[in-house]
């Protein structure tokens, strides 16, 4: 019996999925992927096969399947008119938060949503929504299987060092640490880098998800060791509207001279800093690149800087450096950002071949870089896919 999965990236106003066709031999394979966007006001509908060719589209009118759960069953019931004989088995959540307990993914139950939800203040703009779409669909398919996929827990076997700050342990011990994110990504960049450099399968890898978030992570021989984010997900590099890493003497600041209290804190480090703060023109790096503002080739320039700087210290964690490689939607496309990274990193030995890059070839160092770099595609979809089909076999 061929099987489907159901895979699901909630968002506050967005809800992204994947189906995944298992047959048991191999990875799940993906058929259809798309979104409902406009959760809350006017959502809308869009479906894409494989080829990314529309299937389908529909509209709804303000006011109109405005809960998550009608839109949830709606979502259900359209994929599962269209599995060509395919049974849908279950459904793999990405949730931002799994705390220090969940080093795996887990198959969800009342007691596991409770739990997850006591992570919420660890998360907020985050872990609220994906529980939200676990509510909505067990309330619209109650009998479907439900696995939740963290994007911290790829990073929970760390040295302890890399996980402590240096606060009062009892505030530790409640969970004051560092977590890291992008879990899942580092997950198949760390499953498929061995498959395309089999002589890097024990290596020391810094790997750059670049996208509107953005972090890095210190793999050796496939395993966490070090990572930029940390407690939450506004540590490390500046992102696109993220401030990345910040001196805490800023936000004592901020409250005493400004009078901003938790909340405008949030939203400026959150929503109004980053690629965006910087420029004053986009948190797009494909317009910051287009921009002739200086302010925008600043915020271009910046964040290059922190890629290397984080380079260098990630590769401080291991002892070492054998490979770099890009991945997400700036990592695998802006040849630009790249070739900044790459110069900035020369002294490392680190060199790209320029034909070889604006090509997004998988490969882009130059013969005679002494530290090979590769582009490699993260698939999270796919990770959350494999994930559900084991936490269902366990």
């Amino acid at each position: 019996m061929t099987k489907a999965i159901l895979v699901i990236n909630a968002g506050s106003s967005s809800l992204k999925f994947s189906v995944f066709r298992d047959s048991g031999a191999g990875d799940p394979v993906a058929a259809i992927n798309g979104q409902i966007s406009g959760i809350g006001t006017a959502p809308v509908f869009e479906a894409k096969d494989i080829d990314r060719k529309p299937l389908e589209g529909k509209a709804w009118q303000p006011g109109e399947a405005s809960d998550r759960t009608a839109l949830l069953a709606y979502l259900l019931d359209w994929i599962e008119a269209r599995l060509d004989g395919a049974t849908l088995v279950a459904a793999g959540h990405r949730v931002v938060h799994g705390g220090i307990r969940h080093a795996a993914p887990v198959r969800i139950t009342p007691a596991v949503l409770d739990e997850l939800e006591g992570l919420v203040p660890l998360a907020p703009l985050h872990q609220p929504h994906n529980l939200a779409a676990i509510r909505a669909l067990a309330e619209a398919h109650p009998e479907l299987p439900q696995v939740a996929c963290f994007d911290t827990a790829f990073h929970r076997g760390q040295p302890w060092q890399a996980g402590m700050f240096a606060i009062p342990r009892d505030l530790t011990d409640e969970g004051v640490r560092r977590y890291g994110f992008h879990g899942l990504s580092y997950e198949y960049i760390a499953r498929r880098l061995p498959e395309i450099a089999p002589e890097l399968a024990d290596a020391r890898v810094v790997v750059a998800h670049l996208g509107s978030g953005a972090s890095m992570c210190a793999l050796h021989a496939g395993r966490s060791m070090d990572s930029t984010m940390g407690f939450t997900a506004l540590d490390g590099l500046p992102m696109g509207t993220r401030c990345g890493a910040i001196d805490p003497g800023v936000l004592i600041y901020l409250m005493r001279e400004k009078g901003m209290d938790a909340g405008a804190i949030e939203k400026l480090l959150y929503n109004k800093s980053g690629l965006l703060g910087v420029s004053g023109v986009s948190n797009d790096m494909r317009a910051l690149l287009e921009s002739a503002d200086p302010h925008a080739q600043e915020a271009v320039e910046l964040f290059g800087f922190r890629i290397a700087k984080e380079t260098g210290a990630l590769a401080s964690s291991m002892g070492g450096i054998d490979a770099l490689v890009f991945t997400a939607g700036i990592g695998e496309r802006s040849a630009p950002v790249r070739a900044l990274v790459a110069e900035k990193l020369a002294w490392l030995g680190v060199s790209i071949d320029a034909a070889a890059n604006t090509a997004n070839a998988a490969k882009i160092s130059s013969g005679d870089s002494r530290i090979p770099v590769y582009v490699i595609p993260t698939d999270e979809e796919r990770m959350i896919a494999l994930h559900t089909r084991n936490a269902l076999a366990a």
